[in-house]
């Protein structure tokens, strides 16, 4: 490790600086955003000269630096870097830095900062890490000094906090419901407190997802942007505040982390606290930007990178039906059109009839099941697909064995459980024979039947997580830690499984449960209009590999709209594909289709796996479109879809994002998914031709000048396949 001049510590990677003045009692960043380039010691100093004075002194119209731990000491009267207390004692910290550890690399490094506190009987260790991809990563660490006999320090709050310049003055988070994830909502930033508190025991189907600032009307390809993900997948604290005399050289803070309960996090002499993980990333290319970052991140950080196999799941199939003879004829019709791997749902445990029993007892059911799995897996994999298998190990219905055998595993109040949901509770994962019993009946099938995947389902909110063998404290921090050791555990025992975090759908996306599974169940709605802006907005923090999206029947199961097959099929084509639908059912020509589809998809997986994602910025919400351009600037697809009707009768030019405009390319129109409905049954002339064969265009008409798109039915898609031309 080495130092940097003056105790200014300056990290650089991917376009981005991050400047920190470590010279006093007080760390501050200097600068978070745009690459300053190389910096001398007298350019490091005149930036610190020149960001304000280290403490407002009641002067509130004097700049001043904001600290990376803030807090009363320092004047600021906005939410404390950190807080709690020790039997209602020192409630306000004074940590004093020791040791400023620097560890500059090529791209990035970290910075770690080491404080005593003797007032709250703390020591803190906080890491700022500038990333390869250019996030900046910040985790804070404490520890109690106190004396054996001393009370123990209850944590209040512990959060990170990045300064965010006056000219970002627009917030972007997220809301949503089942069947609606990632529902995209817009405020100014305004003097005082714009927070969101996650209370599920998980992010939630309305999680916040992302928070970002930005300057005004910052979209996909402009505006700088200033953005932060919690990578935790409990209870969650994200906010923007401004204060009337700012927050030092900057305006306001972009801040979050873990919500604690009362009581929650008590540290006696000794013990130690961690924050999740909070990740924040910098943007002068708009959203697109700060979603090239997060998916450099995660495909980096993969256990098996690229593209997933098209899957068929039987869910929407056979729901409850497990009958083998129609599951068998499932599967055969299955392999019939390519379809690479079988996923079991929910159903096959013991008692298992319906949503209301079984939950917790993790054995084969023999009454449906009389020879077990094994002539399903079997018929599975003598068609050379991967068998997969549904879960949902943290969750128990009392009519179970398991809830009668161990009513205290139930995660609630002793005084009495609250209302159910879906007719289940939580099962206290964080006890340890629970633990133990939960890692031995999964591991126990995974072996016996060679299970590749494991569909691991979260169908409720921790309402009243409280642990009743542990004295009633709350349970929402040790069952997310719990949760965490036993994927952990189960990847370890098997390093080929690869697990989906499902949560009512997308009620579980975020970088701390994506560290240790493979895919996300993007929603349970595969209506296609609601699914085009749920993954438009999912794939801004994941890489479209890792959505899962299947193509339903006719009928939405969740919507009851119908949709045309070819809309289906292009809505799942830019994701993790597959298939929820009752294909035994299907007509030959849907059968074709689908043939067709899983091959199409096969071809172009790889370009959306490891391709950038890039999406235009429309001023008609009824027409959506985007796409995945190659690295290497070869190829490039795109989806032009439209949901609904719209008042212009034409889209005017449409510019195609990430193109190169000194290259000319070829042009074509993929009929593979079936005819697309036009409007007035006619398109631009442009688009004739590259459907008739392909048309050469070049690259300053496709993505400077923009070119016409046909205007389309609501409901519809058509894929365009472009590939450069060389020489």
């Amino acid at each position: 490790m080495s130092s940097a001049p003056h105790r200014i510590p300056h990290l650089r990677a991917a376009g981005v600086s991050l400047v920190v003045d470590a010279s006093g009692d007080a760390p501050s960043v200097l600068h978070w955003g745009r690459d300053l380039g190389p910096l001398s010691a007298a350019e490091l100093e005149a930036l610190r000269l020149t960001s304000g004075t280290a403490r407002l002194h009641n002067a509130p119209d004097v700049a001043r630096r904001f600290p990376l731990l803030p807090g009363e000491r320092h004047d600021w009267s906005g939410v404390p870097g950190l807080s709690g207390h020790r039997a209602g004692g020192a409630t306000t910290p004074r940590p004093v830095l020791r040791e400023v550890l620097v560890d500059v690399q090529d791209a990035g490094g970290s910075i770690d900062l080491r404080f005593d506190d003797a007032v709250s009987g703390l020591t803190i260790g906080q890491r700022v890490t500038l990333e390869p991809s250019g996030l900046v990563g910040v985790s804070v660490t404490i520890s109690s000094t106190a004396s054996a006999g001393d009370a123990p320090y209850d944590l209040a709050g512990l959060v990170a906090q990045l300064p965010l310049p006056a000219r970002a003055t627009e917030i972007l988070d997220f809301t949503g419901k089942w069947s609606r994830e990632r529902e995209p909502q817009r405020t100014p930033v305004r003097d005082g407190l714009h927070a969101r508190e996650v209370r599920r025991g998980k992010p939630g189907v309305d999680s916040p997802y992302l928070m970002a600032a930005g300057t005004p009307g910052f979209g996909a390809g402009h505006g700088e942007v200033w953005a932060m993900h919690v990578a935790w997948s409990g209870d969650q604290r994200w906010f923007v505040e401004r204060l009337p005399e700012g927050a030092g050289a900057a305006s306001a803070v972009l801040g979050g982390g873990e919500l604690v309960r009362p009581g929650e996090i008590r540290l006696a002499a000794g013990e130690t606290y961690s924050t999740p993980l909070v990740l924040f990333a910098w943007s002068g290319e708009g959203l697109d930007g700060v979603a090239d970052r997060f998916h450099e991140r995660v495909r980096s950080d993969r256990r098996r990178p690229g593209a997933q196999p098209l899957v068929l799941n039987t869910w929407e199939a056979v729901y409850f039906d497990h009958e083998l003879p129609r599951l068998i004829d499932l599967v055969d019709r299955a392999a019939s059109i390519g379809v690479e791997r079988i996923v079991l749902d929910d159903g096959w445990f013991r008692g298992r009839r319906d949503d209301r029993a079984g939950l917790g007892d993790w054995q084969i059911d023999e009454g449906v099941w009389p020879d077990g799995l094994g002539p399903f897996a079997e018929r599975v994999r003598s068609h050379g697909m991967q068998f997969g298998l549904w879960f949902e190990p943290e969750m128990i219905n009392l009519d179970s064995e398991l809830a009668r055998a161990h009513p205290d595993w139930v995660l609630g109040p002793e005084a009495g459980l609250g209302t159910s949901s879906r007719h289940q509770y939580v099962l206290d994962i964080a006890h340890p024979e629970a633990f133990a019993y939960l890692l031995d009946a999964i591991s126990a099938l995974v072996e016996a039947y060679s299970i590749d995947f494991l569909k691991w389902d979260h169908n409720r909110d921790l309402m009243e997580a409280t642990r009743q063998t542990a004295g009633g404290t709350p349970g929402v921090h040790a069952q997310t830690l719990a949760l965490y050791a036993l994927l952990d555990a189960l990847r370890s025992r098997f390093p080929a499984l690869e697990i989906e975090s499902c949560a009512s759908g997308g009620g579980r996306v975020d970088l701390g449960v994506l560290a240790r599974t493979d895919r996300v169940w993007t929603s349970d709605c595969n209506d296609p209009i609601e699914r085009q802006r749920i993954q438009r907005w999912s794939e801004l923090l994941l890489p479209p590999e890792l959505l899962g999206s299947h193509v339903g029947a006719e009928r939405s199961h969740t919507t009851h709209r119908s949709a045309d097959l070819s809309f289906r099929l292009a809505t799942a084509l830019f994701a993790s594909a597959g298939i929820e639908w009752d294909i035994t059912r299907c007509s030959d020509e849907e059968l074709e289709a689908l043939r067709r589809w899983g091959g199409l998809y096969k071809e172009i997986r790889d370009l959306v796996a490891t391709g950038r994602r890039v999406h235009a910025d429309l001023p008609d919400d009824e027409t959506l479109l985007h796409g995945s351009v190659a690295a290497d600037g070869s190829r490039a697809l795109y989806a032009w879809a439209r949901l609904g009707t719209s008042a212009a009768g034409q889209s005017g030019r449409v510019r195609m994002p990430g193109l190169d405009a000194s290259a000319s390319y070829r042009v074509t129109v993929r009929d593979e998914l079936g005819a697309v409905a036009l409007h007035q049954g006619e398109g631009p002339e442009w688009f004739d031709a590259a459907r008739a064969g392909g048309v050469e265009l070049p690259g300053t008409v496709l993505t400077v000048a923009g070119v016409p798109l046909p205007t389309l039915d609501p409901a519809q898609a058509v894929v365009l396949d472009l590939r450069r031309i060389d020489g």
